[in-house]
């Protein structure tokens, strides 16, 4: 397969090679975009870096619910298309986005330093300074997600929850703007990364609200044939997230989860151990399965092994980490998921699924 690489000469006569990093058009992708291309810039100050914004189908079809539209890739499909045709070298997405499962030829080849993955509740001005528990009785929260309602339904039982879809500018406007919702929630790390930490109100913790599969990390996607950008996309991987996520994504692969089934995790490394909480719940949170396991990382100081760049661990190519603690930690979310399947986890995913599409 041929790959064409492109060199840009400036006024003094000095060649820098051009990557071209494709981006959403929303102001969140393109804020997250521009951190990744600050951290490559820094790291390779030769390196001519363009930003190259498209609209996903994701970003256009804003009228539904993304768990009715069923398709698995709604922000990355045009993003990848581009990958594919050689129109950029690298990609920038939320990981929460990427499927499990990523289309042939393509890998993550970083996984950024996480941010915080919990959810956030910001409310409607008129309830400034309250929580969810202390909405009125009937309170409308607005969430397009299974995950967020199915846990907040069973733990808010006297809150009501409505679809609300849109970019997170969106989704302000129509708190702010209409009477129709008392609150949102929505993603702290988003949050955070436009600069509106103030419009945050109450951050859910694991015992009102766990977080969604690589909710909170930036990952960088490239074509996996491509060796060179792929070392040097390889610098930006934290390994802790790392191991987290893949072992999150491991954990919702194994169940067959998606945007479509409220499925939820919460990980952990502490003192050379990694510990994944899992759990699949029912859409209105009355049924529910949780457990939590844990396996060992130590890296042995000793151990500098040469990681094999043609290994994918649920779509994660990480060359600078360990990988004895990346099987470690993809088997930690393969046997939660058996845990959970074993007490009836897929009967539970499968009635939220058809419950879902009967909608």
């Amino acid at each position: 397969c041929s790959v064409l690489v492109y060199f840009l000469q400036d006024g003094d006569g000095k060649v820098s090679r051009v990557i071209r990093i494709g981006t959403r058009k929303s102001q969140l992708a393109r804020i997250q975009t521009d951190s990744v291309a600050e951290k490559l810039k820094e790291l390779y100050p030769d390196v001519h870096l363009e930003i190259v914004a498209m609209s996903t189908t994701g970003d256009k079809i804003l009228d539904t619910a993304l768990s009715k539209i069923g398709e698995k890739s709604l922000f990355t499909k045009e993003l990848e298309n581009a990958l594919e045709r050689n129109e950029v070298d690298l990609v920038v997405h939320s990981l929460k986005d990427l499927p499990t499962v990523l289309p042939l030829g393509f890998t993550i080849g970083a996984v950024l330093k996480r941010e915080n993955p919990q959810d956030a509740v910001v409310l409607h001005p008129k309830h400034a300074g309250k929580s969810l528990d202390l909405l009125p009785n009937k309170s409308i929260i607005g969430t397009s997600s299974l995950r967020r309602a199915a846990q907040l339904k069973k733990r808010f039982p006297h809150l009501e929850f409505k679809d609300i879809r849109g970019n997170l500018n969106t989704r302000l406007k129509k708190l702010d703007e209409n009477n129709d919702f008392s609150a949102i929630i929505l993603a702290a790390a988003g949050l955070q990364r436009m600069g509106w930490e103030t419009r945050i109100s109450q951050v859910l913790g694991p015992e009102d609200c766990m977080y969604a599969v690589g909710q909170g990390a930036l990952a960088v996607e490239v074509r996996a044939r491509d060796q060179d950008i792929l070392e040097m996309v390889s610098v930006l991987h934290d390994p802790d997230t790392v191991l987290r996520c893949i072992a999150e994504r491991a954990f919702l692969r194994h169940l067959e989860g998606g945007c479509s089934v409220p499925v939820a995790v919460h990980t952990e490394v502490k003192n050379s151990q990694l510990y994944l909480t899992g759990a699949v719940y029912s859409l209105d949170g009355s049924d529910s399965l949780k457990e939590t396991m844990q396996t060992s990382i130590a890296l042995d100081s000793q151990e500098q092994e040469q990681v094999d760049e043609k290994v994918q661990r649920v779509g994660i190519t990480a060359l600078k980490v360990s990988g004895a603690a990346q099987d470690a930690a993809e088997r930690l979310g393969v046997d939660l998921a058996n845990l959970l399947l074993s007490k009836g986890a897929k009967e539970i995913l499968t009635v939220a699924r058809q419950l879902n599409d009967a909608r």
